[in-house]
């Protein structure tokens, strides 16, 4: 594996103490599974468990409006399939931010060329040969659906640029992408924009690219997942306290009309780690993590 270059070796309601940790990360303590510290960004809460299990690890940072340097989003690359494994980001203030509109991108000048459109391009990060490109898709009968929504990232022209990175597109039927999983990000939009219901959203998203999961491939050899998922974590401080609640998506790749019953796709983060063999929100304290990850409450999620 290859992690920025460096190796790897080695709902209810959850109530946690406040203590003196950035909002962003979690410390390793009583956590029998917390990610190890090598990589900078291994122990933000959003960020899965890095087993082995795929490839490479990436993440991208973006200059907010105010001319901050801002972790955008990070994602797990499995060169073999040329699709991430997973792409993980977070709703805060800043993040959650409206500065830009997908509609300026027409004649907008970023990394170096003029768009005439969306900057669609293969990231830059990724070496040619593992990575996805544009012919990829041409052609293929998919659309280049994000994962991490580009109506997702508006708080500036560069944090919207880099979601038209190919390492976050996966090949979706356009019905599936604009009626069905549009309707599901959406709703995820709705909670990382409403500060009265977040402090943090912790957001993972991805298709399913383990054997037995796909649909097969488009191009020189994308693969295109039978399956996609969202894992949601939701800190919020009240009364003196951090309260966590988590729920889960599984979701067929299919169409659904437009009509989808998103209540009817929600499962526990257990079931969805079982459906996915990914670990996730690893960095949680053990006594957080257990029981938050059992329970799936669609009630508290409002709007579901």
């Amino acid at each position: 594996m290859n992690f920025k270059h460096f190796a790897l070796i080695f709902s209810g309601l959850v109530l946690l103490a406040s203590c003196d940790e950035d909002e962003n990360t979690a410390a390793n303590q009583d956590n029998a599974n917390a990610n190890p510290s090598v990589i900078p960004e291994a122990l933000n809460l959003e960020m899965p468990r890095l087993d082995g299990q795929a490839g490479d690890f990436y993440a991208h940072y973006a200059t907010d409006a105010r001319g901050t340097r801002t972790l955008n989003y990070t994602l797990e690359w499995c060169p073999e399939k040329k699709h991430s494994r997973w792409v993980a980001f977070i709703f805060t203030n800043t993040t959650a931010a409206t500065n830009w509109n997908r509609d300026n991108w027409k004649g907008a000048e970023w990394e170096g060329q003029v768009w005439n459109g969306d900057p669609f391009q293969p990231d830059p990060d990724i070496p040619a040969g593992q990575r996805s490109e544009l012919s990829d898709f041409r052609g293929s009968g998919y659309q280049r659906g994000h994962l991490c929504a580009s109506a997702d990232r508006l708080f500036s022209k560069d944090a919207n640029g880099q979601t038209f990175y190919l390492s976050n597109m996966s090949p979706q039927t356009g019905p599936f992408n604009v009626d069905d999983w549009g309707d599901l990000e959406n709703q995820v939009r709705n909670w990382g924009r409403n500060s009265s219901f977040r402090d943090t959203l912790f957001v993972v998203k991805g298709g399913t690219i383990a054997e037995g999961q796909t649909l097969g491939t488009i191009g020189s050899g994308v693969a295109v997942p039978k399956y996609y998922f969202m894992a949601l974590l939701c800190k919020k401080y009240s009364s003196g306290q951090n309260t966590y609640q988590a729920i889960g998506f599984w979701v067929e790749h299919k169409s659904y009309g437009g009509n989808a019953d998103l209540r009817s796709w929600a499962v526990s983060i257990d079931e969805l780690e079982e459906k996915t063999g990914i670990d996730f929100f690893c960095n949680l304290p053990d006594r957080v993590e257990i029981p938050v990850e059992q329970t799936c409450n669609p009630g508290n999620w409002t709007g579901l």
